[in-house]
């Protein structure tokens, strides 16, 4: 019953930004999990991109979108964020929310792979134009 919805995606030029979120019902202490994003290239494997601790505090990315991405959420609205500035071609991608099984998704080793989260959103999608 746990869902994730994404929404935010869209077309945008090379430098510029865009703001993705996610929402998540039906789970309940939203609040005392890690929360991620993913996003998946067409050919390509399901790649970690942000993870959030459950209080919001602590932010991780991977080195592709460090400096430029920030991950952030409300857990008064079940909401996971984000915020992608400098957005470069690589980053086109359909974009994933997740969440955990664990409320650390497995702490660091588990917490970038995809296999530590047995719920997802449906997706969407970010194009970067040069």
């Amino acid at each position: 019953q746990v869902r994730l919805a994404e929404s935010g995606g869209g077309m945008v030029h090379t430098g510029g930004s865009l703001t993705l979120s996610c929402s998540c019902s039906g789970r309940r202490a939203f609040y005392d999990y890690v929360m991620a994003w993913f996003r998946q290239a067409p050919g390509k494997e399901r790649e970690f991109v942000a993870a959030i601790s459950a209080s919001g505090k602590r932010p991780y990315y991977a080195g592709s979108v460090q400096d430029r991405f920030v991950i952030s959420r409300n857990n008064a609205e079940n909401t996971i964020y984000l915020q992608m500035n400098s957005l470069k071609s690589e980053d086109t991608a359909t974009y994933y929310c997740a969440a955990p099984s664990l409320v650390d998704a497995g702490g660091g080793r588990g917490r970038g792979n995809p296999n530590s989260y047995p719920y997802w959103g449906q997706g969407t999608q970010v194009s970067v134009s040069s």
